[in-house]
């Protein structure tokens, strides 16, 4: 039995929700794969990454980041080895998946809107987590021939700043799960910028996400 935990950040100021999500989550990935072990931990649960871990075989991890970046390249790892644990393979990220970014495309086809604007988190400290949201909105415009722009949370350009969009646009947040940055203070700066569109959920949160994960484990697995 191939073990496999998915591994998000959580939330720090309230972490018993984003980690009962989380769970939810894997639960829907288990069913989908009935001969795997299949877990869940939230960086932000102080230890339970390495209880997780430390419960199973050495397998897959699963990072819900939207981009490679410390999180997943160096707080993981870093919290594996100092709990005295090895062997588990650390795997590119759910946002840097071509079939979820493809996935934002069908959203927006969906949706049928008049322009799209992409919303994510951003870094001050790297390039990576912006240059990823870039790549999806170029893929969103070229797919379907609508504006679409990426704009941030943490860095320029702002959300908040995003004017000029057109009425029957819409947000779609590029985010893993919903938290305090997608059900606070995104809705607070589409009302700053006056936004004339609608907020639809999170990139994370479709159904087909469950299956989506269980594919890219898959083809880690057999890769292993």
């Amino acid at each position: 039995m191939t073990s496999a935990l998915l591994v998000a950040h959580g939330q720090p100021s309230d972490p018993e929700p984003a980690a009962a999500a989380l769970e939810a989550l894997a639960g829907r990935v288990a069913a989908l794969l009935p001969d795997w072990d299949i877990g869940a931990a939230t960086l932000a649960q102080d230890g339970a990454l390495a209880r997780a871990a430390a419960g199973r075989p050495p397998g897959l991890i699963y990072p819900l980041f939207m981009a490679a970046g410390w999180f997943t390249q160096t707080a993981i790892p870093a919290r594996l080895a100092a709990a005295g644990i090895s062997g588990w393979q650390v795997l590119d990220p759910f946002g840097c998946d071509g079939a979820v970014q493809a996935l934002a495309v069908g959203i927006v086809r969906d949706a049928a809107p008049a322009a799209v604007l992409l919303a994510a988190h951003g870094s001050l400290k790297s390039p990576v987590p912006a240059d990823i949201a870039r790549r999806v909105a170029a893929l969103i415009a070229g797919e379907t021939g609508l504006r679409a722009e990426a704009a941030f949370i943490d860095q320029e350009p702002r959300i908040a700043g995003a004017t000029g969009f057109p009425p029957g646009s819409v947000c779609l947040p590029y985010f893993a799960m919903a938290g305090g940055h997608v059900e606070d203070d995104l809705p607070a700066a589409l009302a700053e910028a006056g936004f004339p569109g609608r907020l639809l959920p999170p990139v994370g949160l479709h159904p087909a996400v469950p299956g989506l994960i269980a594919a890219a484990l898959r083809r880690a697995g057999a890769a292993n």
